[in-house]
């Protein structure tokens, strides 16, 4: 993979400057001058160059140039599994060493500090797949995860809807902290665990020991928010919690299937502190995550052998919960084993016909987006499929493929056919263009709001 790196490095380094308008100036002193160190278990070790000074990696992760160079490098090598790690070249030689020397014991307080904690150890970054619609949930929660209590983002709130990937986001963020330092007090829980724990504390006269318990962690992940019971004792005491570990710089995490604001059911104090946090949201994912989700659970699920269209009918059928995806791989899998016959296309249908809705249509298409576009905008599809670059024919090809991707469960690759030929990185920029204009532009957003409306899409 180093030579992949060494022979796309430039074309990473223009990414930066294009998609995340990181200045030539930047990239050229802080970013130009890393070194790989190693690649090891898809992880990229980089090292600050040593000329630029002691405080060139606290810039740099400041800036949060880290998390752009992992983003242009995934995006680049079409790769959402590798990781980096960016840190002084004596720190990356000594934990290189140590590491060596103390595997064996650390192995065994590591599996004491997951039972101690209530971690999942099969839930890591290293298995989460990354994709639009959670990519920023990812940085976040590895941010987090290498400096707990920090980076301004305590607490860290996800939200989205079930089976989006958020425990595995906070499974992930635990087995990170912890096999890096197994001493670490990391705890698991989810929402219903800390209610049942703290009414029954109440119950036996025993609130010291609830509160000594949850005071002295370093890092709580509390799962499910939303089935906080509405009572004035329990929000209390969780008000309390929080309070006492964010005063102490304690890291915590927080999931829920709606925003904060949203939590009528809180206090306005609780909802007040998840504020002073960062709230993220994952989205559904898109058909190029689902594929890759799919083929990285068949890895660790040990089916072999399952055709590429098997992966395509699954990921073009189940798009709304990263658990369903699982759930019709595993139904898949074990449909072929009891009948002792290879995965097919055909047994694949078989075994999710009551778990999949073969009778969905789907009316939106890309030529239809195409259409309706090109209508509203008065620029005809064959000027959109040009390789003009006028801005007003620029900018209908960009909200075609945003619609695309938005409303369809199309490949990077097939949305960049619709708009003549583009290439995914040209198609991804496209779109980042699009989201970023929505935010900024109101009356660019009642544009793509029309669009959309025309097309009887609700």
């Amino acid at each position: 993979m180093k030579e992949l790196i060494e022979s796309k490095w430039e074309e990473i380094l223009s990414l930066l400057e294009t998609e995340y308008e990181i200045s030539s100036v930047m990239i050229n002193t802080w970013i130009r001058s890393l070194k790989i160190f190693e690649i090891k278990n898809n992880t990229i070790y980089f090292y600050v160059d040593e000329k630029l000074g002691e405080n060139a990696l606290k810039f740099i992760k400041r800036k949060e140039y880290d998390l752009f160079l992992l983003s242009s490098i995934r995006e680049t090598l079409n790769d959402s599994s590798v990781e980096i790690v960016i840190d002084e070249k004596k720190n990356l030689v000594e934990n290189d060493e140590e590491s060596r020397k103390d595997s064996v014991q650390q192995s065994d307080s590591y599996k004491e500090a997951l039972i101690r904690g209530n971690i999942n150890p099969d839930f890591t970054f290293d298995t989460f797949v990354v994709g639009e619609g959670n990519r920023h949930a990812h940085a976040a929660s590895l941010a987090v995860a290498d400096l707990p209590g920090q980076y301004n983002m305590n607490p860290l709130f996800l939200y989205g809807n079930s089976g989006l990937g958020k425990t595995h986001l906070m499974y992930s963020i635990a087995n990170y902290i912890l096999q890096r330092d197994c001493n670490m007090n990391v705890l698991y829980v989810t929402c219903k665990t800390f209610s049942n724990e703290l009414i029954d504390a109440i119950k036996n006269r025993t609130t010291d020991e609830f509160r000594k318990k949850y005071n002295n962690v370093d890092v709580l992940l509390i799962d499910d928010i939303q089935t906080l019971i509405n009572s004035n004792s329990i929000q209390t005491e969780i008000f309390d919690t929080f309070n006492e570990l964010y005063n102490n710089n304690k890291q915590i995490v927080i999931s829920s299937d709606r925003p904060p604001k949203d939590l009528s059911t809180l206090d306005e104090r609780i909802r007040s502190r998840f504020a002073c946090g960062i709230p993220i949201d994952l989205h559904i994912p898109d058909f190029e995550t689902r594929m890759a989700i799919l083929k990285t659970k068949a890895e660790t699920g040990h089916f072999t052998d399952i055709p590429e269209e098997v992966f395509q009918y699954i990921a073009e059928n189940i798009t709304n919960s990263v658990r369903n995806l699982e759930g019709a791989l595993n139904r898949v899998g074990s449909f072929s084993k009891l009948l002792k016959e290879d995965i097919t296309l055909e047994t694949a249908k078989e075994s999710l016909k009551d778990f999949i809705n073969t009778e969905k249509v789907e009316t939106i298409t890309g030529d239809s987006i195409l259409k309706a576009v090109s209508e509203h905008m008065n620029i005809s599809p064959e000027d959109i499929r040009s390789k003009k670059r006028s801005q007003d024919i620029a900018t209908a090809r960009q909200i075609v493929m945003y619609l695309c991707r938005k409303l369809t469960v199309m490949s990077l690759q097939s949305i960049g056919n619709i708009v003549g030929g583009r290439d995914h990185t040209t198609v991804m920029n496209g779109i980042n263009r699009v989201n970023a204009k929505i935010k900024e532009d109101s009356s660019f957003n009642n544009t793509i709001d029309t669009i959309t409306k025309k097309m009887d899409i609700k």
